[in-house]
């Protein structure tokens, strides 16, 4: 099992704080995100780790030479991270994680670590981490499942009545998965060039073709994907001095 970390995008809605440096790299309660996201990652046993990078690449790339020897870290670039969307810097990950199985993480979440340990415990082998209970709207990635608690979409333009709540950007893929999953991707983005699309439209494709994937609910973890300046400072306010530590 692999840790794979999304972080190649320009994160124009934080302007200013994002002109001279990648969103991952914001200072933060003493750490930075991507310093926290691996960090959980340690934590959670899992020492081979994949970053995709684009923006300002080699800040991330000292940054975690410097701090992180103890980690096994592959570094991808994704060459057209202003003109791509995170499907594209998934599916150059490919031959990193597919016979491997991964976790995924976007690269801008602040998150419990606890987290990544009920994904790894869950009696599934595919799994997606949902945080229940929140007000939706437009701009949240919801989630739908079945009786049987089986993703049956995920999607921003669910209905928020439908939703059992919103994906919160981690997931865990087998190996098996992956083999099926990454032939969604590369039809979508090779066959069809949808290379500015989420990744979210190959789970839903891949689901819709048999694909199974259940939802894990983060009951009180805390979690906050930040995109804009009002969320740094909720999640600086709000989220960070409630985090459990890991040691």
């Amino acid at each position: 099992m692999k840790g794979v970390i999304l972080a190649a995008g320009i994160a124009s809605r934080l302007y200013p704080f994002t002109l001279t440096m990648p969103k991952c790299l914001l200072p933060i309660g003493g750490g930075t995100l991507l310093g926290r996201t691996l960090d959980n990652l340690d934590a959670a046993g899992i020492r081979d780790v994949v970053i995709v990078t684009g923006y300002l690449e080699d800040q991330i790339r000292r940054y975690v030479g410097q701090g992180f020897p103890r980690l096994r870290v592959t570094f991808i670039t994704n060459p057209v991270y202003a003109s791509t969307n995170n499907i594209y810097s998934l599916w150059l990950a490919k031959d990193e994680v597919v016979h491997d199985g991964m976790i995924l993480l976007d690269g801008d979440i602040l998150f419990d670590h606890r987290i990544l340990t009920a994904l790894l415990e869950s009696a599934y082998p595919d799994v997606l981490a949902v945080k229940s209970g929140l007000l939706l709207g437009e701009e949240e990635m919801k989630v739908e499942t079945d009786a049987a608690g089986r993703v049956a979409m995920i999607s921003k333009t669910i209905p928020p009545a439908r939703a059992v709540g919103e994906s919160i950007g981690i997931e865990s893929f087998s190996p098996a998965a992956l083999s099926r999953l990454f032939g969604v991707i590369e039809r979508k983005v090779v066959g069809q060039g949808q290379v500015d699309v989420f990744y979210e439209s190959a789970f839903q494709e891949w689901i819709d073709e048999g694909g199974s994937l259940h939802a894990v609910d983060i009951g009180d973890r805390l979690a906050i994907e930040i995109d804009t300046i009002e969320d740094f400072r909720t999640a600086e306010r709000d989220v960070l001095p409630r985090l459990p530590s890991i040691r």
